[in-house]
């Protein structure tokens, strides 16, 4: 089967290609052109039949990843499809099925059908989910779910091929190991039987499934740093160096390949992170989780994680991975999600101001110029959480002693409630640019 990367080299502009350009305010053979170099993934499969493409790539709108899913502790389908409507309400721009628990394949096959955005998997999962004990893992399993999977509609799968036996001494002298669920069940598998990542060994296997089904790959960081102590080490630059041969692996294929990256890395060190990967991976879309900024803050680390993605975002990162205020904490739930969503949409939201990108700035121009008019119900539409606006507003005018139902019936004083008329500097700049 052709993909989106053997068409744009053959000259062809997709549908999905034109569907991008439109979004992105680029012209056609612009996005032709990067998915051709690889610069640029569209994720998809064409048996997702709801799905509207999006593109990803350093060149245009960062974009935002939610990961949902059940464990085998909590969570069912019903859930799951509340938890992927809030994530694509806020914002999100692609979702992950992580479930681990029951009715996996029944989850997954219930998000495709009710998804608009792209679809990722990690099928480690699935395949563990199978079997008793982990270290009963095989090569047939593994590809029986990846081909299962790629029928059903998914449009891009997370595989660990880039963890190597030799890199695990280097892993396990490590303050907290590997943190990867996917990349430490394979150490322990490879440690166990003395052979190799069966992904790596058996790479081109997995590549001629993903390409029968235009699946992108993402190059799974098995190593990221799961703490400050961690960031920048051997161990992760190491495998690092491997994706970047497994790239060139899955470009020769005709296969679509973004990489995964940190994880925990300190403010200082991002740039070099963004920068090293896009010279090892010869510009390859990164996709990083984070990275988190400082590990001593549970329960706000949608925050410390959204400081480090906006910096990592102006300096290359092409899509961002959410993380909840239940990170290190629990399984998210819908208002998690929600929460997590909005702390991305703003951190990829500055960094595409950051780049410049082609309107850009548009909404918070006219925003300004709203706030400017004291228009609030225009603020409230330019928002991009319109419903927390508006619950915040409302609250405030109710703890003025004013009637909430002001809140509600255009209420448009030319002031803000923080300051009052008397002391509101936009009132007083109209007033003076009146001349009165």
């Amino acid at each position: 089967m052709t993909t989106q990367l053997t068409l744009a080299r053959a000259g062809t502009t997709t549908p999905a290609m034109e569907t991008v350009a439109h979004k992105e305010r680029r012209s056609p053979e612009f996005i032709r052109a990067r998915v051709a170099a690889g610069r640029i993934v569209i994720p998809a499969n064409p048996a997702h039949a709801a799905l509207d493409p999006i593109g990803i790539g350093a060149e245009l709108g960062v974009k935002i990843n939610a990961n949902i899913g059940n464990s085998a502790l909590s969570s069912d389908i019903g859930c799951e499809l509340r938890k992927l409507e809030a994530a694509v309400k806020y914002g999100a721009d692609t979702v992950m099925d992580l479930s681990t628990g029951e009715q996996v394949e029944a989850i997954r096959r219930s998000i495709l059908a009710h998804s608009t955005v792209p679809v990722g998997t990690v099928p480690i999962y699935e395949a563990l989910c199978r079997i008793d004990d982990p270290m009963e893992l095989t090569l047939d399993l593994l590809l029986e779910v990846i081909q299962r999977q790629a029928e059903q509609g998914v449009d891009y799968m997370t595989i660990h091929a880039g963890l190597l036996r030799e890199h695990l001494p280097a892993a396990l002298r490590r303050t907290l190991g590997i943190v990867s669920r996917g990349g430490a069940i394979l150490a322990a598998w490879m440690q166990k039987h003395q052979r190799q990542n069966p992904f790596y060994e058996h790479f081109d296997r997995v590549l001629d499934i993903l390409r029968a089904h235009d699946v992108t790959i993402s190059l799974g960081d098995g190593l990221r740093p799961g703490c400050l102590a961690d960031a920048s080490d051997a161990a992760q630059f190491a495998e690092l160096d491997v994706l970047g041969e497994l790239v060139r692996r899955c470009r020769a294929a005709g296969v679509q390949a973004m990489v995964e990256g940190p994880g925990h890395i300190p403010l200082h060190e991002i740039q070099m992170n963004m920068e090293r990967q896009a010279r090892v991976c010869d510009g390859a879309p990164f996709y990083i989780l984070g990275p988190v900024v400082t590990d001593c803050a549970p329960g706000y680390d949608h925050i410390t994680s959204g400081i480090g993605a906006a910096l990592g975002a102006m300096h290359g990162a092409a899509m961002l991975c959410y993380v909840t205020p239940k990170e290190h904490l629990g399984l998210p739930n819908a208002r998690d999600v929600r929460d997590g969503v909005l702390a991305y949409k703003i951190a990829a939201h500055a960094a595409d101001i950051a780049k410049g990108l082609p309107g850009a700035r548009d909404r918070d121009d006219a925003i300004s110029r709203a706030r400017a008019a004291f228009d609030w119900e225009q603020q409230f539409e330019l928002a991009l959480d319109p419903d927390k606006a508006r619950e915040l507003r409302a609250e405030a005018i109710r703890e003025q002693g004013r009637p909430a139902a002001e809140a509600e019936a255009g209420d448009r004083p030319h002031y803000c409630t923080m300051c009052g008329p008397k002391f509101c500097s936009m009132r007083v700049c109209a007033d003076l640019k009146a001349g009165t």
